[in-house]
This record gives C-alpha cells, structure tokens and sequence, in this order.
C-alpha cells in the first residue's frame, strides 16, 4: 500500500494523486476515457488520457476532439477509493467521479465557472479518428517537392511543399496563406488539411502551389512573439520571389490564396508589391479592425447559444477591452486597466486563463488587428481579387464584410474583382448546417468541391485572358 501523499506535495507538483491505494487501483485509472457534454443545439466529446506515473502521481491531458486539435494539461488529478477528480484551471472547469463497472466507466459531475451537467467518462481503446474522405493520398499525378526560402529582413527559413504539374510550363502558381494562430503547411485543424485538399485539386488542374510551415512552426525558423500580419506578409513575399525564380514557373501568373487572416496578409503583400498576379480572399474581414472584432465575438457568441443578454454583456465587455487596447499606448498602463476590467467583469475566471488573455492583447498582433483597416489597404491593390465569404459564415459573417471590400476595390479602379457570398457554406468553405465552429470537426467535407472549383476555373481564367 503506497502512502497517501500529503497536501504540501499536492502543491508543489502540477499532477498529482491525493490517496493510491494500490498499483491495480492506479492501473484501474490509466487509459482514455470518453464523454459527451451537452449544450444548447448541440454535444461536445471530452476526452481525458490518464496515465500514473512511476512517483504515484498521474499525468493527464484533457481533449476537445470536435471543438480543437488543442491538447490542455489537467492542473490535478486525485484519485482515492474509486472517487476520481480532474481539475483542469485552464478552462476553470473539474470533473468529480466514481469509477465504476469493473473500471470501465467514471460516473460523476462535470462543472465549469458556474455551470455544470452530469457527465459519464467511458474507457475507450482510441479518440475517434472522424473520416476525411478528400484527405488525397500518393501516387499523385505531379511532382512534390520539398523546398525551403529565406526572409532576410526576419531572419527566418522557412520549409515548404512545392507541387507542379508534370506536363507543359511555365505553370501559373500560387502561395496558401493560413489564418490566425500558428500553423503547418496543411493547415490542419479538427484532422482536416483543408491545404493540403486544396494544393492537390489546383496541382491537378495545372496550377504549382507552395504551402509552407508559418514563421517559427514545423520545420520553419523565426520568431513570432512580435511578429504582425504585416510581417507575415513579408514572409510570404519571400516565398512569391523564390517561386519567381524557377525556371519553371511563370513569374508573371505567381499569386496568392489565404484564408480569414491569410486574406489579409494577401492583400498586405499585394498592395506592397503590384506585380503580385492576383490574390483570393477566403472568409477574410473587410470591416475595421474593432468594428470586426466585435461582430465576431457577438455572432460566434450567437452560433453557440448564447442567450440574449449573454451575447450582449460580452460585446460590452469587448468593446471596454478593445478601447484600452487601441487607445493606451503605454504598455504597462495598458496592462494595469485591462486586468481591471478583468477583476471587475470576470472575478471567476482563473489566473492562468486571465494571464493568457493578457498576453494575446497586449500582443502586436492583436493591435495590429484591431487597429488595420483592410478597405485601406484593399484600394491600393491593383491586382485582380477574388473575395468569397460562406453563407453561414458565424466567425466571418459575409454581412458588412464583402461590402467592406467591394466599396474598397472599386475607388482604385480595379474592375478585375469578384466579390461573392457563397451559399450552404462555413468558415472552412464545408457544407455545413449552421455554421457554428463546433461542426466543423464533425463534417466529413474538408472543402466543398464546387468551391474547389471556383478557384481553379478563377485563376486559369485570368491566365487565359493575360497570356
């Protein structure tokens, strides 16, 4: 029998176990164990990955398989007389079981803030792994490649896939540039590689593609912490150049494709250099920065069941959030108000989550956001643009957006644009019921294929009328 260890240790260690009775007992514990969490209009799989460690502790990690790839560190796990807790200070949430049916349930209460539902754990031998049927798999009928470029400026290389067609050339191609936060050269998210389903279609239709691990991910070199979209653009101009070098590529049919951010980076990079192609922005803003933002947080608010009042009590506290950001210059000042307003709107919500939020607004990143308008930028780009938003598009509603960005290509005269709502369709282009960000991981479609389409026949289109 293992002595139960103290209350002081419990401290000290991230993971810990507050009574083992045995090696069986902590063995009872190890494994996966899945649940399914219920909220308005729609459930949620949580899973916990258990396992004891050789000093009586547990080391565990909590999943949201249907929501994120994100893995979050469970901060405790006490484990006594078949009674299990899982306290996870990230989320502000904790699970409070007993483990029953020969070790193969935990029967128990799942709480977060102030919210809680029962919540059954079951052993499972894997996470699901959901479908990707358009996933592409080798042999491929091109060429692929891996390649690397540098931005001199940053200090950073970067690791790519270049695809080619393997007939005819010079070849038209294009760079994909992901959207916020920090991602590998096939975009993956919810076990999706929407760049990946979306180079192999462009390659088989006779368009080269480059798509890269971003600045400081995978294989790629550089420093992101104080990196903005206009950075990023840097990075992608980089990699346009090193396209227009080889031989076989045409320098003067290189563009540039991104999604929700990646748009944004595109027409940065575009209105920076004019001899940039064409460039196609999918699911990105075109409202200012803080207009924009609190339309996302009031419309992913809606698409997730947010009462009323709920939706409207967090616009009004994002709205205070924002005007500090953008109208405090001094950072430590900035710093000071914003935890504030924390303390005063959110009083329960944890440090470790608090501190988080903290570092993303004070970010340049995030000023950057808020404070670019992308209509600005927009009218210096000469280019011809593609801007396409889905229908049901909750985290970039297609209202006051896709105007945002008509009204802003027509003063520079650009008469080579296409600015289209697509019906059916989300943020990732699927076909889609609602649109809220927790179906995305649950649909079997990568990328609609109509939209695939859209934006082969666009770009082949254009090369035929600019020989």
């Amino acid at each position: 029998m293992r002595a139960q260890c103290s209350l002081a240790f419990l401290v000290i260690v991230v993971f810990a176990v507050l009574g083992c009775d045995s090696d069986a007992e902590d063995e009872s514990l190890r494994g996966i164990w899945e649940g399914s969490l219920q909220y308005p209009g729609f459930e949620s799989r949580i899973v916990f990955v258990i396992k004891p460690m050789s000093d009586g502790t547990f080391d565990a990690t909590m999943l949201r398989p249907d929501q994120s790839d994100d893995e979050t560190y469970v901060s405790e796990v006490l484990f006594s007389n078949s009674r299990v807790r899982l306290r996870v200070d990230r989320v502000n949430g904790h699970f409070d079981g007993l483990l029953k049916a020969q070790g193969k349930t935990i029967e128990g209460q799942w709480s977060q803030g102030r919210w809680s539902q029962p919540l059954i754990l079951k052993k499972v031998p894997a996470v699901a792994a959901p479908r990707r049927p358009q996933t592409p798999v080798p042999p491929f009928p091109y060429d692929e490649q891996e390649v690397t470029f540098v931005n001199d400026e940053a200090g950073a290389r970067f690791a790519g896939t270049l695809t080619q067609p393997r007939m005819g050339g010079p070849h038209p191609a294009v760079i994909l540039i992901p959207g916020g936060g920090a991602h590998d050269r096939d975009y993956i998210i919810l076990q999706h590689r929407p760049f990946l389903v979306l180079a192999d279609h462009l390659t088989r239709h006779g368009i080269a593609v480059l798509r890269f691990d971003e600045r400081g991910v995978g294989e790629s070199t550089g420093d992101r912490s104080q990196a903005t979209s206009e950075h990023f653009a840097g990075d992608v101009l980089a990699g346009w150049s090193f396209l227009r070098a080889l031989e076989s590529i045409d320098p003067n049919r290189v563009g540039l494709i991104g999604h929700s951010e990646g748009g944004t980076i595109a027409a940065l990079a575009a209105a920076q250099r004019p001899d940039v192609a064409f460039i196609v922005m999918m699911g990105s803003p075109g409202l200012p920065g803080k207009q924009y933002n609190l339309q996302f947080e009031q419309s992913t608010a809606r698409s997730l069941g947010q009462s009323d009042e709920a939706v409207a009590a967090r616009v009004r506290f994002q709205e205070r959030v924002l005007s500090v950001v953008i109208e405090e210059q001094d950072p430590v000042v900035a710093e000071a108000r914003l935890r504030h307003l924390y303390r005063e709107l959110s009083p329960s919500m944890p440090p470790a989550q608090i501190e988080s939020g903290l570092q993303r607004l004070l970010s340049p990143w995030f000023r950057f956001n808020v404070t670019h308008d992308p209509g600005a930028t927009l009218r210096a780009v000469q280019c011809p643009v593609l801007a396409v938003i889905g229908e049901r598009d909750v985290q970039v509603p297609p209202e006051g957006n896709l105007e945002a960005i008509r009204q802003a290509l027509q003063p520079g005269e650009n008469d080579r644009h296409r600015v289209e709502t697509l019906p059916g369709l989300n943020h990732f282009f699927q076909t889609c019921v609602t649109g809220s960000p927790v179906e995305y991981g649950k649909i079997e479609e990568t990328m609609s294929p109509a939209v695939l389409s859209l934006l082969s026949d666009w770009i082949l289109g254009l090369s035929e009328a600019d020989p």
